[in-house]
């Protein structure tokens, strides 16, 4: 356990979030608290929050209320942004502006490249970028190298990773993976990360948490699952030496169970409708012709 009175890095307490009014809140009642030097894997299905949560944090999205704080470093993320942290998420590629014809290098530069050259050829050889490269010519993938490079190559305290690495193949992903966790460990920074992918993150976070349409269910916790504790978190044993990939797993599966059981208490299904199709074309584009 760690003691009361802990600095957090990340420190979050009765956050709610709405996209609108009247929508559903996509957040509610978050509360979670991560120490320095921690990385946490962030589990949980599409839909849980997952994104929203980070891009709030990362002061992307404003928060209004009185009982609500988002503190980063000590400092409130609204109204004192602290220096120092870096969110990376999977809309950045698909920006025109990143799609431009512009050389790799000059585009680096143009971002202050040059004032972190140590950090930024490291970067440039772990995964495996060219400088000559023209990002309107590379593929997903090359291009989402080249947005690592950029947002790595300055020194961060606390990093917000959204599924940055789902485009990488595996030989990049791991080396990638570990100069954060190298990284982490040096110079005591944090990182929270939220992925789909778990194959090879056994041994890179040091907590793992699960969430659920917009809330925790199971706050960050020590990785690995101490054998008293996993009890609490999974509902199924997980044998003596569980893995990331399992414990996600049977976290999902559990997920789709509750919100199968919330269906039956009138929340709105998902999966095929009961209702028939039209089977002759009047009557068929009568009913979906939106032209009108």
């Amino acid at each position: 356990m760690t003691d009361s009175n802990t600095q957090y890095e990340i420190d979050v307490e009765h956050l709610t979030y709405k996209h609108s009014p009247s929508a559903s809140p996509s957040l509610e009642g978050v509360s979670i608290k991560l120490p320095k030097g921690s990385r946490t894997i962030l589990v949980g299905a599409n839909g849980a929050g997952k994104s929203t949560l980070l891009q709030i944090l990362a002061g992307k999205r404003l928060i209004l209320g009185e009982e609500t704080h988002v503190n980063m470093k000590g400092k409130d993320v609204f109204r004192n942004s602290p220096p120092g942290v870096t969110f990376l998420g999977t809309e950045w590629a698909m920006n025109p502006v990143v799609r431009s014809d512009i050389v790799v290098s000059n585009f680096l530069d143009s971002v202050g490249g040059y004032r972190h050259k140590e950090r930024r050829d490291r970067l440039l050889e772990i995964l495996d970028v060219d400088l000559d490269w023209h990002m309107h010519t590379i593929s997903d993938g090359e291009r989402r190298r080249v947005q690592l490079v950029m947002g790595l190559m300055s020194d961060w305290d606390v990093l917000l990773l959204d599924e940055v690495t789902v485009d990488l193949d595996v030989l990049v992903r791991d080396d990638l993976l570990k100069f954060l966790r190298n990284d982490s460990e040096i110079r005591g920074a944090t990182i929270l990360y939220a992925t789909h992918i778990f194959d090879g993150l056994n041994d890179f976070p040091t907590h793992v948490a699960h969430m659920h349409l917009g809330t925790f269910l199971s706050q960050p916790t020590p990785w690995p699952i101490a054998p008293g504790v996993a009890a609490t978190v999974v509902s199924l044993d997980q044998g003596p030496r569980p893995t990331l990939y399992a414990l996600a797993l049977q976290w999902l599966r559990d997920d789709r169970e509750r919100r199968r059981e919330l269906e039956q208490q009138g929340r709105k299904k998902r999966g095929a409708k009961s209702d028939q199709v039209p089977t002759d074309s009047e009557t068929f584009y009568k009913k979906y012709d939106y032209s009108h």
